[in-house]
């Protein structure tokens, strides 16, 4: 899992663009009519309209960008020096273009005035992160998928927007002695959160 941070004022653009269209890119299941944001994996990470105007087809590719796109934090290709880097970190080596359902969603965030959105991802879903670091407790005991299927108990040590650093605790005497890890903030799962890990 990995969370994306946009510029909120980027973002809203791009919904701005997808309103003003009468006609829309079709998804995979066929033709599109109504307005939505997709996400890019290509050459850089970023949201655009979906939207068709007059004066561009705005063919979606992953190989093109225009700087006019929002782009994730660190992996614009106009400004990011490491930013295939930190794609990768992101989404290995996934690449394509991912309609969502988004929208409505992101604009209650823009209208409240909110500067960024963040976006929390595992590479083939895409939802709104709504929460952020100070919303955890440093020093609590949550839960984090174990990547064998299961989950294992952690103390929260920091945390920042995107990720946080955890310590196994309360599992197995060897997974308990591993050094403190990385994980994305929204793997942080309280003790009766259900959620699928």
């Amino acid at each position: 899992m990995a969370i994306l941070k946009f510029s909120a004022s980027a973002v809203a653009a791009q919904i701005a663009h997808a309103r003003a269209c009468k006609t829309f890119l079709p998804n995979w299941n066929g033709p599109v009519d109504r307005p939505a944001l997709i996400l890019i994996v290509g050459n850089g990470v970023h949201l655009r309209s979906n939207g068709i105007d007059g004066t561009t087809t705005r063919i979606v590719t992953t190989e093109q960008a225009d700087p006019s796109f929002a782009f994730a934090d660190g992996m614009n290709p106009f400004r990011d020096t490491d930013w295939m880097a930190q794609r990768r970190m992101a989404f290995r080596d996934l690449t394509g273009q991912f309609y969502t359902d988004i929208l409505d969603d992101v604009q209650v965030l823009i209208d409240r005035g909110r500067g960024a959105i963040r976006l929390a991802t595992d590479g083939h879903s895409i939802r709104v992160f709504v929460r952020q670091a100070s919303d955890y407790l440093i020093g609590g005991t949550y839960e984090v998928p174990s990547g064998l299927g299961g989950t294992f108990r952690v103390i929260l040590k920091d945390a920042c927007d995107t990720f946080a650093i955890v310590q196994n605790c309360g599992n197995c005497e060897d997974f308990d002695a591993m050094q403190p890890y990385r994980v994305p903030l929204d793997a942080l799962m309280e003790i009766d959160d259900r959620r699928v890990a």
